[in-house]
């Protein structure tokens, strides 16, 4: 008791410069009693000493003799036992460092986690789950952030640095490092140890595990007077060939108010410097800056550097440590011509079916051009009966997802089949086209085979609209994440649904990704193609629809899908509906333009048709951002068609960048 004390005395009579210091070794305790009933900064989370949530000290196993803590649990939910431990307030400067020795027993799981606020229960800066496989998961509401493993059966050290200004977390396992990464939730106040191995991590509901030799520290950090410092940088996830916003996130580690910066981003060759003005950002706060000009993900690992500069016009500030931060972006690489579909089991009645529509809407935006959405409803006044009946032979429950027509996901998940599905190769692709007559629709579909194969392979197409609205009861969403007494935040397609009302009147809902109709069947069309297929053998069908007066045809998309002989998808393709009714693929106030044909062999054309007299040039970009042919035409007015040249490219994914005057049209080219 008298050394842990004088330590712990040491740390709050330093407290005047901000350093603080804790240690643990609970040899001083009795073992078989409460740690909070015999200490005096151990508590609960509920603030309870003794009883079901305070831990008992043990005296069976030790890393340093006598004595540990053994916490355990055989609930789902983890607990009770819940302990908890404040750092002296929130820390969120300087360095701070934090460890424990673990003993995890054979066939079980442990856990803990570091809070971020005063108030415990409030934001979880980091979770560290450690499965009874051996796996480590450190992760948070934001992201998961790294996996590792951890010895079994064995006493290990666990210790996290985190250097706050910079915003760095490295993870150590006896002293060896495991990887770092930046927390949007940089700082941390308690930390709370809680008996929990849950299955949707891979654990067995099963936690037992040891802790010894527990401490923590912290070096605080003495402001300059003007300090600007990038602590994130971040880029959402995407493909190689996408655009994407980069988000740096700015601190003030000074004491005087920053006005104006310059923040460069550097990546791929690409060097991008904005000047930021009239802003009042405050000593430690924090703002998000999105840059202007958006980076193309290029396929390989490439580091991303952002660097703060000139702050408040002054040059170089007062600590140049934290002026730069640097992460490595390596996109997944899709396969050439692959579209990857996702099939929705919803209904209105559903009350969990907006977490469909949120996950559905964030693939679509994200993965725009690369994933095809099908919401197929149940039961409610968007139900198409056969869709609906084959789609439900196939899930359990509502939300549910099929992608490719794989195994049955949550809707959450659709994300992890999509990135598994989009590298690989398809084995054909299409030309979709057709004609509108009147309520009369015919989609032509053209598919291009690019292997040898065999079997029963069918095609099949879906009509879907956006913007869907009603005014019956039929049209109100059920929604069970409504209420803010539940910890459940849903924020997506439109809506902050923990803070909407149960259900969601129909005048405020909009359905979009609807299916309208399928042509001939969810199982496609038997003898689209022969029974044996060759590489480069290309098949026609035609399928016709009749549009119903109610759709709105500017709403809507052709989806088609290429259906394996084992009754997964292999490829689908996709078109908006207006394309065959105004025969362009964008219009904008001065041009529009369209890439045919696309896939393409040996050549391309830009149909392109110019409003106003404008400068027009035209370049290809492959997958790595590099500029493969550049070409100007000089000043045109009205419809041309500009040739594109790909008999020289490999066959891949390629941009089409269409410059007219100012204005520019970034259009995908499939090279086959």
């Amino acid at each position: 008791m008298k050394n842990r004390y004088a330590l712990l005395l040491g740390g709050l009579l330093l407290g005047s410069s901000g350093f603080a210091q804790f240690s643990d070794n609970f040899d001083s305790y009795t073992a078989g009693g409460y740690l909070g009933v015999q200490s005096v900064p151990w508590t609960t989370w509920s603030g309870t000493q003794g009883g079901a949530e305070d831990v008992l000290v043990s005296s069976a196993l030790s890393h340093s003799a006598p004595n540990s803590i053994y916490y355990s649990s055989t609930s789902a939910n983890g607990g009770p036992t819940d302990c908890v431990l404040s750092f002296g307030g929130v820390k969120n400067t300087g360095q701070f460092s934090i460890g424990a020795y673990f003993y995890v027993q054979s066939g079980k799981g442990a856990y803990f986690n570091l809070q971020a606020d005063a108030t415990i229960g409030a934001t979880w800066a980091l979770d560290c789950q450690m499965v009874n496989d051996g796996n480590l998961y450190l992760s948070n509401t934001q992201g998961s952030y790294l996996q590792t493993t951890y010895p079994i059966a064995t006493w290990f050290e666990l210790r996290l640095d985190i250097n706050l200004n910079t915003n760095v977390w490295e993870l150590f396992i006896d002293n060896v490092s495991q990887g770092s990464f930046a927390n949007p939730i940089n700082r941390v106040s308690f930390i709370d140890i809680f008996p929990i191995n849950p299955t949707s991590l891979g654990g067995n509901n099963q936690a037992g595990y040891y802790m010894d030799d527990f401490f923590y520290n912290h070096t605080p950090y003495s402001l300059p007077s003007l300090n600007g410092a990038v602590t994130l940088a971040s880029v959402s996830g995407g493909l190689a060939g996408q655009n994407r916003d980069v988000v740096a996130t700015v601190r003030n580690l000074g004491t005087t108010a920053i006005t104006s910066f310059d923040i460069t981003y550097d990546y791929n060759g690409s060097q991008i410097t904005e000047n930021v003005t009239g802003q009042n950002l405050a000593s430690l706060a924090t703002m998000n800056y999105t840059f202007n000009q958006q980076i193309l993900l290029a396929a390989g690992s490439n580091p991303l550097t952002i660097t703060i500069s000139n702050v408040n016009g002054a040059g170089a500030d007062g600590d140049a440590n934290d002026d730069v931060k640097t992460i490595t972006l390596n996109p997944v690489v899709p396969a050439a011509g692959k579209m990857v579909v996702a099939e929705e089991g919803t209904g209105t009645w559903c009350g969990w079916c907006p977490r469909g529509a949120v996950y559905m809407e964030e693939m679509s935006t994200k993965y725009d051009g690369y994933f095809a959405g099908i919401a197929v409803h149940n039961s409610d006044p968007m139900t198409v009966t056969d869709y609906d009946a084959a789609i439900g032979g196939l899930i359990s429950g509502y939300p549910s997802a099929l992608v490719d027509r794989g195994a049955e996901i949550d809707p959450s998940q659709m994300e992890g089949d999509f990135l598994n599905r989009i590298v690989l190769d398809p084995a054909g692709t299409f030309n979709i086209g057709g004609t509108v007559n009147g309520n009369s629709l015919t989609v032509d579909v053209t598919t291009t085979f690019h292997i040898n194969t065999s079997g029963d392979w069918r095609l099949l197409t879906v009509l879907t609209e956006d913007g869907i609205t009603g005014t019956t009861s039929g049209y109100n969403q059920t929604n069970y994440y409504s209420s803010t007494s539940q910890n459940l935040p849903l924020v997506g397609a439109g809506h902050n649904w923990q803070t909407e009302p149960n259900p969601v009147p129909a005048a405020n809902m909009v359905y979009d990704h609807v299916a309208r109709d399928i042509n001939p069947s969810f199982t496609g069309l038997q003898n689209a193609f022969t029974s044996t297929i060759s590489a480069n053998d290309i098949f026609s069908n035609s399928f016709n629809f009749t549009l119903d007066p109610t759709w709105d045809v500017n709403a809507m998309h052709i989806v088609v899908m290429l259906r394996h002989p084992n009754g997964t998808i292999e490829n689908a393709g996709e078109i908006a509906l207006s394309d065959l009714i105004t025969g362009v693929e964008e219009n904008t106030s001065n041009f529009s333009a369209r890439l045919f044909p696309n896939p393409a062999s040996d050549f391309s054309n830009v149909a392109i048709n110019i409003s106003n007299p404008a400068d027009v040039n035209v370049e290809v970009i492959d997958i790595n951002g590099k500029v493969v042919s550049t070409r100007a035409f000089g000043t045109m007015r009205g419809e041309f068609l500009l040739p594109v040249n790909t008999s020289a490219l490999s066959s891949g994914i390629y941009l089409v960048n269409v410059r007219v005057g100012n204005e520019l049209k970034s259009i995908r080219l499939i090279k086959q």
